[in-house]
């Protein structure tokens, strides 16, 4: 008995989420231009492989479901469909897995066409975000094919059966980690010279990840690198950064598949650029050491009071799901900075409804971390 106890002991103690960390991946895989069906199956193999590898979350380029590099085909019914498609079929499929997914497609919305990313955890798609900032300068034309954000109508969108919430606004606590909060962000998000990654650090995510498809030029792989290292840290956060790459269309554009995993400006993790074969990058970040240096700086604190008071992110934290940073915008059913409301939870079926009350343990479908190894 005493030795099962001292092995058990073991176990915990080599669990690194026992000691306040948590797996992160970026995933990278070979995309195929237009063919949804074919880049979900790649998906789905990245998806297990971080399953087997205890990530927490793995993170997909931008448009990885239908390809970034596919013009005004983002126009044809076939490909909007087949992309909703592939993403109903990824949550059914994440049933059977630990991490929560993070990918991107086309999604028709309110009469236009967004891109977004999905968040998928636990057989349902907890959230979908537009991306804010479309570029359309230079070798970019964005603005032709995609709504922005800001022109969204709805709050939620059907997918499937069930009703997701819909927005940028959005700050996700799903998965296998009680208290791993992050935030959703696409590409261009990160150039601009207010991040929206930078209200969801001062709401309460820890990890920050952008999903890109930015093309390859001389001297922008430094600039992505001086990018995460700058975001992760002013917030004091994580950011995961998975670009997209073999299999793009090189027409016009070159893609090299870099992937970034950074903590509180410190490099982690990088990929191998212009790989042709599929990636996963991975790295263990210590959640543990944020929330201590988020404690300790006074400054951190001070702009989490001053954004409050302004109306622009939340007082108080939430869980469980999917919550909308703040109502700012116009026409929103609720007011003020107050309002945190929890619109999904993973591994259930619930109808969205209000709550303030914070995830104190399991999610329900979720297992502990290392309830699977020996």
């Amino acid at each position: 008995m005493a030795a099962g106890l001292d092995r058990s002991a073991v176990r915990r103690f080599n669990d690194l989420y026992e000691h306040g960390f948590a797996r992160v991946a970026a995933c990278l895989p070979r995309v195929e231009i237009a063919d949804p069906a074919k880049n979900l199956a790649r998906t789905i193999d990245l998806a297990r492989m971080a399953d087997r590898d205890g990530v927490a979350a793995a993170v997909f380029p931008e448009l990885n479901l239908s390809g970034y590099s596919l013009d005004d085909l983002f126009h044809q019914s076939a490909v909007l469909e087949a992309s909703r498609a592939a993403l109903v079929e990824l949550a059914a499929a994440s049933r059977e897995l630990r991490p929560v997914l993070i990918v991107g497609l086309p999604l028709a919305v309110d009469g236009a066409v967004f891109n977004v990313a999905a968040v998928v955890h636990g057989g349902r798609v907890a959230g979908v975000v537009p991306k804010v900032y479309l570029p359309n300068y230079r070798e970019y034309y964005e603005k032709r094919y995609f709504a922005a954000a800001e022109s969204r109508r709805s709050e939620t969108v059907s997918l499937g059966d069930a009703e997701a919430p819909f927005g940028e606004d959005l700050l996700f606590d799903v998965g296998p980690v009680p208290g791993f909060r992050f935030h959703v962000e696409i590409c261009e998000d990160l150039w601009s010279p207010l991040p929206p990654s930078t209200r969801g650090a001062l709401a309460g995510a820890s990890v920050l990840v952008n999903l890109s498809a930015s093309n390859a030029t001389i001297g922008k792989a430094d600039y992505r690198r001086l990018l995460c290292a700058s975001q992760s840290g002013r917030s004091l956060a994580a950011y995961v950064y998975a670009g997209a790459g073999a299999g793009e269309s090189t027409t016009d554009l070159a893609w090299d598949s870099h992937g970034l995993i950074f903590e509180n400006g410190e490099r982690l993790a990088e990929s191998e650029r212009f790989s042709q074969e599929p990636q996963m990058l991975t790295a263990d970040i210590d959640l543990e050491r944020l929330r201590q240096e988020r404690r300790r700086m006074s400054t951190f604190r001070d702009a989490v009071r001053r954004e409050v008071n302004g109306g622009r992110v939340p007082d108080r934290a939430g869980g469980g799901g999917a919550a909308r940073l703040s109502r700012w915008r116009s026409g929103a059913r609720s007011r003020g900075s107050r309002t945190f409301r929890r619109t999904a939870r993973s591994g259930t079926n619930a109808a969205p409804r209000p709550s303030t009350s914070r995830c104190r343990g399991w999610c329900s479908g979720c297992a502990p971390p290392g309830s699977r190894r020996s």
